[in-house]
């Protein structure tokens, strides 16, 4: 009998993962599937036994009910959230973003002596994405001296910021950068190990800068001036009028002429007044 108890106390019944289901919906947009519960339930495990929080109903009562636990909220958010990232994914929107956009841009800006291009990345996650578009845009400098680069990247997790601020990552996250690439922005260990980690370098560290944002919020405190905001494989996980609610907010930060670029199984969200399709999942500001 011991042993039932405190498995029970350690598992989450269909009615706290709802009600946490609906919590976390509220806070941030994301929706979590019942398919979800397993994977929820084995991560909350780790924070009952940091907390030292005796059972899973206590843990939902601390944090949704009584919010005694607050803080705790943030430590959730982390717990529950995909970080789901890799280094140049849909790569073509980056070949896009060398061929066409930035020239695009720039030609539009041509009276401005080395204008400043802002780029957003919106769901950042570890930073991938940012360091991405900084290698991008940091290689095309180097062979057109016309422009100069500004990296923001937000997210909702406090511990994916911390890795994108720090830029280590394991080297085998480094595959689908290009080799000449890697060679100028990717620090290799100076000693190999089993499983070593590199580090961007820190010239394109300096061009990125992370920040937490929610982008459930109702306002987002940057600026509204940006060149190109990158919000892709994150609307899927919230509901449709959340979506849109965020592509709009998103887009009042864009310049005119602007673009941002979706996920392309998100494209849909971007067929709205006011966005113009240039490419899958691209869409302009007009």
């Amino acid at each position: 009998m011991p042993e039932i108890e405190t498995g029970t106390a350690q598992s989450l019944s269909d009615k706290e993962f709802e009600r946490l289901a609906t919590f976390i919906g509220d806070k941030v947009g994301i929706r979590l599937p019942p398919t979800k519960r397993l994977m929820v339930e084995g991560r909350l495990r780790k924070r009952l036994r940091a907390l030292n929080i005796p059972d899973m109903q206590t843990y939902c009562r601390l944090v949704i009910e009584t919010h005694t636990l607050d803080a705790e909220v943030t430590h959730l958010i982390d717990v529950i959230t995909t970080n789901k990232t890799d280094f140049f994914r849909e790569v073509e929107h980056f070949d896009l973003m060398r061929s066409r956009l930035v020239p695009a841009l720039l030609a539009e800006r041509a009276k401005e002596r080395m204008p400043l291009l802002k780029i957003w990345s919106a769901a950042a996650s570890t930073g991938a994405e940012a360091y991405t578009a900084a290698m991008v845009l940091h290689d095309m400098t180097t062979k057109r001296n016309t422009f100069r680069f500004a990296i923001l990247g937000t997210d909702i997790s406090t511990a994916v910021l911390e890795q994108a601020r720090s830029g280590i990552y394991p080297a085998d996250m480094m595959a689908p950068v290009p080799k000449d690439l890697r060679a100028r922005y990717v620090m290799e260990p100076v000693r190999k190990t089993l499983r070593p980690d590199v580090r961007i370098v820190p010239e394109l560290r300096r061009l990125a800068s992370f920040e937490r944002l929610n982008l459930m919020d109702e306002t987002y405190p940057f600026d509204r001036d940006v060149d190109i905001i990158l919000v892709r494989n994150v609307l899927i996980y919230f509901e449709k009028e959340d979506q849109s609610a965020v592509v709009k907010r998103l887009v009042g930060h864009l310049r005119p002429r602007g673009y941002i670029l979706l996920g392309h199984s998100e494209s849909m969200v971007g067929n709205m007044p006011g966005l113009a399709q240039v490419a899958p999942a691209v869409f302009q500001k007009i």
